[in-house]
């Protein structure tokens, strides 16, 4: 049993960190499926308005996410931050449900929900304080373990959520099921989160909001935020074109692409341990190449299906690429700034951002130039090029 569960995770910490990041991903996991529904056909806004908001909340969150693991970092804890983050999400999509107006969605995509959304990198940043004098195996582990609690959450949740509201006129009732799970996640972070004091974890050397915003654009982060970018962005393309491929080219229909999403979450969840312990035998370097390699298969390969069996075939090779992707860059990000828990796990937030980004550059690129195939070959270069600057970067390092 102590091989299928290490002893990391019987840290008090660690583990309701794992079960708030559960809850957090519950919210995500009732409410992204069917945001756009909500939005576009149920609140009336425009298609334009709708991509524009998600951008300005994307980045919103992001600049949220740095101030909040900086005064997180200053305070030596991150409990007030996250009790804080909390009530903005209970209130953002509580107002959405209560409200249901096309301005109401605006003002709750722009303020109170992405400040909700710092509560992802608040947690993982907690966790990695929680994680002070561990080695690096371990610290590994207790990452890809908090990280596979999200995913078993969007293996979980939206099917659930899609039984429930199956015969409802709306899908609003989502985001009131995401408001109690963030009433739940307040609950965890109260009274299951062990207490610190603010002298343990506190950094030793402030940094103004603005000094923490210059290191986070430095030249020395961003180059590894770049990197490591170009692979995440896999993600996302994968996230824009299996839909298309499976409808299109692969003659498969909508509900195939539900089952294949599910199949993939939920090997997902169990790759990612997997991963964690090759991690620590392999390197976390090796172990990254590795996955980003396998997926970048998997994306080439998905560019020739042309039969709804050949993307359900590939679904081992996307589990497989995918939990290493989802997985290892965490750690990664969070060593670049690793005497601030909380400015480096914001970089997680960061990542996102910018691998959306990419993601939507190479898609639009892509599309222009040739057809969602070629676009699926385009994204498996996007992954090995990120691979490769940060193989560079490495290799300059240890000169």
């Amino acid at each position: 049993m102590s091989r299928l569960f290490p002893d990391v995770f019987r840290n008090p910490a660690i583990r309701a960190s794992m079960i708030a990041i559960f809850t957090f991903g519950m919210a995500g996991a009732m409410t992204a499926p069917y945001r756009s529904v909500v939005g576009i056909r149920e609140l009336g806004l425009s298609d334009g308005l709708y991509s524009f908001l998600s951008f300005l909340s994307a980045a919103v969150n992001v600049v949220i996410s740095v101030l909040l693991g900086n005064l997180a970092d200053r305070l030596g804890e991150y409990r007030s931050t996250m009790i804080g983050a909390c009530l903005f999400g209970i209130v953002g999509y509580g107002m959405v449900y209560a409200f249901p107006s096309a301005a109401v969605f605006v003002i709750a995509g722009l303020l109170p929900l992405p400040i909700y959304g710092a509560l992802n990198s608040l947690l993982f940043a907690n966790a990695r304080a929680a994680m002070h004098g561990m080695n690096r195996s371990d610290m590994v582990t207790a990452n890809s373990g908090v990280r596979a609690m999200i995913s078993l959450s969007w293996v979980l949740i939206p099917g659930i959520t899609g039984l429930v509201l199956s015969g409802a006129s709306s899908m609003l009732p989502a985001y009131l099921f995401a408001s109690i799970s963030c009433l739940l996640c307040q609950g965890i972070i109260v009274f299951a989160l062990p207490k610190r004091t603010g002298t343990e974890m506190a950094a030793v050397h402030h940094l103004s909001y603005l000094g923490a915003l210059r290191q986070v654009v430095s030249p020395r982060i961003s180059a590894h935020i770049c990197g490591v970018a170009l692979i995440t962005s896999t993600l996302h393309l994968n996230d824009a074109l299996l839909p298309l491929i499976a409808t299109g080219a692969a003659h498969g229909s909508l509900s195939d692409v539900g089952i294949l999403v599910g199949i993939v979450a939920l090997l997902e969840v169990v790759f990612i341990i997997v991963w964690s312990r090759i991690a620590r035998k392999a390197g976390q370097m090796t172990a990254l190449a590795a996955g980003t390699i396998i997926y970048a298969v998997f994306l080439s390969l998905l560019g020739f299906a042309s039969e709804p069996w050949h993307l359900y075939a590939l679904t081992l090779l996307a589990g497989i690429g995918a939990s290493a992707i989802i997985t290892i860059p965490i750690t990664y990000l969070q060593d670049l700034i690793a005497d601030r828990p909380g400015l480096g796990s914001a970089l997680i937030s960061v990542n996102i951002f910018a691998s959306a980004g990419i993601g939507a550059l190479v898609f639009a690129a892509g599309t222009y130039v040739t057809g969602y195939s070629g676009t699926a070959i385009l994204s498996a270069v996007t992954g090995l090029s990120g691979i490769a600057i940060i193989g560079l970067l490495h290799r300059g390092k240890a000169r």
